[in-house]
């Protein structure tokens, strides 16, 4: 990286955001990291404790995504910006004002504030696998980066089509503003990202489904395959992203997939003092009760239990030069901070 680079982060306090500060700050780049509540322990204390012992430096700016001159000002002489901020709400009974709204707007901020920063060389953009991810697709089939979630509307998929909404956004003004100007644009497309939380705070979003099964939420192992990245890796995609790949790149960053009664073997067996489910409940039972189930529905079980979904991550591997974690071991690494810190 060019020395002499400030990165703006925005959700930074965030579980793949604060792992994004780490990596700059170990390279030895300024960071200005934007959250919201910076005084609340528990969302930027670990933050606070990134100032010392690394090369780079860190500011912690006060920023409500969804307020302009928050993200103006956090932005207003970067020299790149790397857009983490979002909801992480999949369902809501107001999806669009709590779902989609918050996604646009957030993303419409940034670009504006890219637009009257003429400092900004590169815009790293996350998005999901939601993004790309159809609602209907085959078991077995492999997904790539051309792929689109056209079908997913504010009915059977709020959180996809936030996703889908704020990428072309962002796409739009890369080709009609930032691409004449010079300026990068890349996406990255995490699928369910595990690995060790830096903060009590992360433990919702991709974590849920493995405190589910931590908490015996969830007492039984359903039939489902997990697609799985590190986050780790996700947040070295989106560093390397400032100066390698493709400008305008699409990039899926996942690394393989587990089937749930793989996963709980895995955490029984390197954290047996504590309890896991035990028990499998077969396919047409586990149709039955996702029929039953208020944030769950029969078609959403057709197509998730039971069933396999591949990835294309190639191109991440290949332009972003990463070697990715097994998801055994992001599965594993996910609860050493847990036990440790006691936060369950």
């Amino acid at each position: 990286m060019a020395a002499g680079r400030v990165v703006g982060v925005t959700g930074a306090n965030g579980y793949i955001g604060s792992h994004i500060v780490k990596v700059l700050l170990e390279r030895g780049h300024n960071v200005r990291a934007g959250a919201r509540l910076p005084h609340n322990d528990e969302r930027v204390g670990h933050l606070q404790a990134m100032k010392s012992g690394k090369r780079g430096t860190l500011e912690i700016h006060p920023t409500d995504i969804l307020v302009y001159d928050d993200v103006e000002s956090l932005l207003d002489g970067c020299t790149d910006v790397i857009h983490t901020a979002a909801t992480v709400k999949i369902k809501s009974s107001s999806p669009q004002e709590s779902i989609i709204d918050p996604s646009l707007e957030g993303t419409r901020n940034v670009i504006r504030s890219v637009r009257q920063n003429n400092s900004i060389r590169n815009v790293i953009h996350t998005s999901s696998t939601a993004a790309i991810r159809p609602m209907k697709w085959k078991n077995g089939i492999t997904l790539a980066s051309d792929s689109w979630a056209n079908d997913a509307t504010i009915e059977n998929n709020p959180y996809g089509l936030a996703k889908v909404l704020a990428e072309r956004e962002i796409r739009s003004w890369h080709t009609e503003e930032g691409s004449p100007r010079g300026v990068r644009l890349v996406t990255i497309h995490p699928c369910m990202v595990f690995g060790p939380p830096l903060s009590s705070y992360h433990l919702r979003g991709s974590l849920t489904i493995l405190m589910m099964l931590a908490d015996r939420s969830m007492p039984a192992i359903i039939p489902m395959n997990i697609n799985i990245v590190d986050v780790r890796d996700v947040a070295e995609a989106h560093v390397r992203a400032l100066d390698i790949g493709a400008d305008g790149g699409r990039y899926l960053v996942t690394a393989g997939s587990l089937w749930m009664r793989d996963v709980v073997s895995l955490l029984r067996t390197a954290y047996p003092n504590h309890k896991w489910p035990k028990f499998s409940i077969p396919y047409p039972i586990a149709l039955v009760a996702a029929a039953l189930h208020p944030s769950a529905s029969i078609s959403w079980a057709r197509t998730h239990l039971g069933t396999v979904l591949n990835w294309d991550s190639r191109p991440a591997s290949e332009d972003l030069a990463i070697d990715w974690l097994d998801p055994s071991k992001s599965v594993v690494d996910t609860f050493n901070p847990i036990f440790d810190k006691k936060w369950i």
